[in-house]
């Protein structure tokens, strides 16, 4: 009896290249994926921000004076769950064979959540399917950034980061455009009907993609990004056919002489070369471990002020961007009298700049992440700053507001890239200081997973520390006050950016 067709296939499939190998395991497809994800998960959580409040009321029958009340509910849950499972999401992807693997399970999370709020009515099907929201956030996020850090070289992955930056602006500027309008005109199912064909071409993407260590099997020249290792810190030295040593640091060889006294022959000796031109050689014996570089990765990239450096540059950009979410609308309601339409028109100017974010990527792999950064934040401190003066509905301060958003908007994009990329560059920068020193490193799949975990824990917490701060300065303290308060947050943080992006400032190794 011959074999089932499906398990012949599985079988050839290492004797055989898959279809269009070197296009599927290309950097280009592989950031397109990416990018992909990221702009599927936001818009999903997007689309639906302008649905739920009148679907509470249509569909869950709750009363007008609660919809606020389960709205915030609804935000919050989505952030905490991001938060709560993104370092489980960074601890299993570090420990799993394939970055696939678990995106095509947060995509699976993600069509269910999905389905939850499309067929239901029950509120408590609404609450599980966001906690499944911010799950497939976390797995994007985490296992995606990771995927580009072990794809793409260092000195080309901000400009890399730069296209999943611009993903993730689209999906902010278009998906509550095109669910309120595609729910105004037809209807509750056809938001979800965008949705499903979306996910629909993420899922063959994502079963398309092959990574760079898979692709390696058919093709040695796809092996992608190569981490360092003991070899890398210690090279073998292997002695010539000759009998001659390798050559020495000044460019000379050392004969191995081999020693003909009857002592040395009794001994069964070789002489070897002088330990002194020999280079670097790894202890005879373990080299004890400090404490923190026991700890699982998770926890031993703590210690890192330049990474501190950088998680808290993400916690304050993604502060200040969201800032805008909870008091822009009601300002220019207020102000200039428009409805919700207009007043969501006010998000352009602030998130198109952010298409630039591939540009500020490259100049950043060309110069480093320093600059960029301090200079972004540096320069977003005089236009919010000077929002305080937006008061009076008159053209000028409309033009104005409109022109402080874009400079805001422009100065945030300069910062996102280079953040980005910066914790692969700390985490590789890591592990070869212990290979240095003779420790282990941080595995076969190295931390890259952990630590974007980390960054996608900053960003959670920026994204929902800037609509709560921004509204309850405003409510307190008035727009004016919000104003200084968000350039001071921005100026105090081009510093720390100054001095450890890229490394302590005067360093001068």
């Amino acid at each position: 009896m011959g074999r089932p067709a499906w398990l012949v296939a599985l079988t050839q499939q290492g004797e055989k290249p898959p279809y269009m190998l070197k296009v599927r395991s290309s950097n280009g497809f592989i950031i397109g994926t990416v990018a992909l994800a990221v702009f599927t998960d936001l818009f999903l959580y997007g689309v639906i921000v302008p649905v739920i409040p009148f679907a509470l009321q249509t569909r869950s029958h709750i009363e007008a004076s609660k919809v606020q009340y389960w709205v915030s509910v609804l935000i919050a849950i989505y952030g905490a769950s991001l938060l709560a499972f993104s370092p489980v999401c960074g601890w299993l992807a570090d420990r799993s064979s394939s970055r696939r693997s678990p995106l095509l399970m947060g995509l699976v999370a993600l069509l269910g959540s999905t389905v939850m709020l499309n067929v239901s009515s029950q509120i408590g099907v609404w609450v599980v399917a966001r906690i499944l929201q911010g799950c497939s956030a976390a797995v994007v996020w985490v296992v995606g950034l990771a995927l580009l850090a072990d794809t793409v070289p260092q000195e080309n992955l901000a400009q890399a980061m730069g296209y999943v930056s611009l993903a993730m602006s689209l999906g902010i500027l278009v998906a509550p455009m095109l669910g309120g309008i595609v729910f105004d005109r037809a209807g509750y199912n056809a938001v979800f009907a965008m949705a499903y064909a979306l996910v629909g071409l993420d899922i063959v993407l994502r079963l398309l993609l092959i990574e760079k260590k898979v692709a390696a099997r058919w093709d040695p020249g796809a092996a992608g990004r190569v981490r360092a290792t003991t070899d890398d810190v210690f090279p073998p030295r292997t002695p010539a056919i000759d009998g001659s040593a390798p050559p020495t640091s000044d460019g000379k060889q050392e004969r191995l002489a081999f020693s003909t006294s009857s002592s040395d022959l009794e001994k069964n000796v070789i002489k070897g070369p002088d330990p002194v031109s020999a280079g670097p050689t790894i202890p005879d014996e373990p080299v004890r471990r400090p404490m923190r570089d026991r700890l699982p990765p998770f926890l031993s990239l703590l210690y890192s002020r330049r990474l501190l450096s950088a998680l808290f540059g993400s916690v304050i950009q993604a502060t200040l961007f969201t800032s805008f979410d909870s008091v822009l609308t009601i300002r220019a309601a207020s102000i200039f009298n428009w409805t919700s339409t207009g007043a969501a028109l006010l998000f352009l100017p602030l998130v198109i700049p952010t298409f630039l974010a591939p540009l500020f990527g490259w100049f950043s792999d060309r110069f480093g992440a320093r600059y960029p950064t301090a200079l972004g934040f540096f320069l977003a401190c005089p236009p919010l700053v000077c929002l305080r003066y937006v008061e009076h509905n008159t053209i000028e301060d409309k033009v104005t507001l409109c022109a402080l958003l874009a400079l805001i908007g422009l100065a945030l994009a300069m910062t996102f890239p280079p953040l980005m990329a910066e914790i692969s560059e700390i985490v590789e920068s890591k592990e070869k200081k212990m290979l240095t020193n003779g420790e282990p490193g941080y595995g076969k799949s190295g931390a890259y997973a952990q630590a974007y975990a980390l960054f996608n824990v900053a960003f959670a917490a920026g994204t929902m520390i800037g609509p709560l701060l921004a509204g309850f300065v405003v409510q307190e303290k008035g727009w004016r006050t919000m104003a200084w308060v968000l350039g001071l947050f921005s100026g105090f943080t081009g510093i720390p950016m100054f001095l450890w992006m890229g490394g302590w400032v005067f360093e001068t190794s």
